[in-house]
């Protein structure tokens, strides 16, 4: 592509991203309920969510697998709701639904015409309101559950690479385990500690009513009183403290996958949460670095060398820490080692020289126009949100700051960034092999 119209590309990506606001409104209700409403009349659709702050960090060592177990057991019905209904309720009236847990929360949602906001509101305070939470449920549950780990770890080539990952960065915080969690710890709970983590964590004072789309803000006040304003409160959560012990020296370790035949070489560096402006440095460092064809490690790894098939890296944000994770698989008979290194020098290329302006404007529309994707579509609005406000210190306006945020990061900063956490005595290296 001619130099001119790249730069015309870039610029355009810019003015684009100047323009994009979300208006809301937002309350609380006597309850403690936190409300964002998003009018949005361009299609008529509404998106009806709830992020409850709690996930897999919230568990005890001993009973993991708690968080997003109950992501699957509140779909089992309530007092109103027969078991098995909930999701035909939802289809059968034109809408679509899920929920996701990560270590910090929990997000479900439905999607429906407009004209069926009221099913969304009574689905979610009947989720709040009076669960049914019984031994057949939590059997059903248990099954799905495992089932789920089957296919998506424990048979998924490379599936449980993240855990091993996390298990040896953290050693005292509850990121040490992933939220999938322990099928034996779940086995192991009793019907009395799945309803007292209920009781718990799934409350109006522990949760973020979002909704977003086709609507009227006045009548929808009015349809939230009316659903949410009996639900009981809830006790306040303490939130978790846990501080990580530095790490002094490059910890090296093996781990086996029997679903592989292709080896893979990872490192991790601890680094701040994602509500830390570092945390946006180390993103657009992952960028500079593996996003896209022309990144530095798969131009010269993948393209150039030809030494690996994949190669990337990432800063995974989460709540308290984060985790910048680099990865690569070889090509033929190349060795792990040789990836390491080469990986290893551009990380410090990152850290003794300055990226070019060009790259910089390149990473920074990359990052915006991410954005502004996800912010096209009314469910990533309501989660976007949500995200704000729970996580940026109540602070929902964040929604509209965080792309001045990324505008005020410099070239200096990402090599700060890499300078202070990407140094080889801060890290782990594992060696992913295949099990023989």
């Amino acid at each position: 592509m001619p130099k001119n119209k790249l730069l015309f590309l870039l610029m355009f990506g810019a003015v684009s991203a100047n323009a994009q606001k979300v208006a809301f409104t937002e309350y609380d209700l006597k309850n403690g309920l936190h409300v964002i409403l998003h009018q949005d009349k361009t299609a008529p659709v509404v998106a009806v969510s709830v992020m409850y702050h709690v996930g897999s960090k919230n568990e005890t060592p001993d009973r993991t697998g708690f968080a997003h177990f109950f992501e699957h057991l509140l779909f089992e019905g309530s007092d109103n709701i027969k078991r098995g209904e909930f999701m035909k309720i939802v289809s059968s009236n034109g809408g679509q639904n899920n929920a996701n847990t990560t270590q910090d929360r929990t997000f479900y949602y439905e999607l429906f015409p407009s004209n069926q906001l009221e099913t969304g509101l009574w689905l979610e305070s009947e989720r709040m309101l009076h669960p049914v939470i019984n031994e057949i449920g939590v059997k059903t549950q248990n099954e799905v559950v495992k089932e789920e780990k089957r296919m998506r770890v424990d048979n998924q080539p490379y599936g449980n690479f993240l855990g091993e990952v996390m298990k040896r960065l953290f050693t005292k915080h509850p990121y040490h385990w992933v939220p999938i969690g322990s099928m034996e710890h779940l086995d192991a709970a009793t019907l009395g500690e799945f309803i007292a983590f209920n009781k718990k964590y799934y409350t109006p004072k522990n949760s973020t009513l979002v909704i977003a789309g086709d609507l009227d803000i006045e009548k929808t006040k009015g349809l939230v009183e009316s659903y949410f304003a009996e639900v009981p409160s809830g006790e306040t959560i303490e939130k978790v403290n846990i501080q990580e012990d530095p790490i002094t020296k490059e910890l090296v370790d093996t781990a086996y996958d029997n679903n592989i035949q292709i080896p893979a070489i990872m490192t991790a560096y601890r680094t701040p949460g994602e509500t830390s402006k570092e945390s946006i440095a180390l993103e657009l460092a992952s960028s500079v670095l593996s996003q896209g064809a022309s990144s530095r490690m798969y131009k010269k790894m993948v393209d150039d060398k030809k030494n690996a098939m994949q190669v990337g890296c990432f800063n995974y944000a989460l709540e308290d820490y984060g985790a910048y994770i680099t990865y690569a698989l070889p090509n033929g008979n190349f060795t792990l080692d040789v990836l390491l290194k080469d990986m290893d020098e551009e990380i410090t290329k990152l850290q003794n020289e300055l990226i070019s302006e060009l790259e910089f404007t390149k990473i920074r529309n990359q990052y915006e126009n991410d954005f502004i994707g996800k912010n096209d579509k009314m469910l990533g609005v309501a989660e976007n949100l949500a995200d704000s406000y729970t996580f940026h210190n109540k602070n929902t306006k964040y929604i509209n700051e965080e792309l001045e945020e990324v505008r005020k990061v410099t070239r200096e900063d990402i090599q700060n960034v890499a300078k202070k956490y990407l140094n080889k005595n801060q890290r782990i290296v594992v060696y992913y092999l295949p099990k023989k």
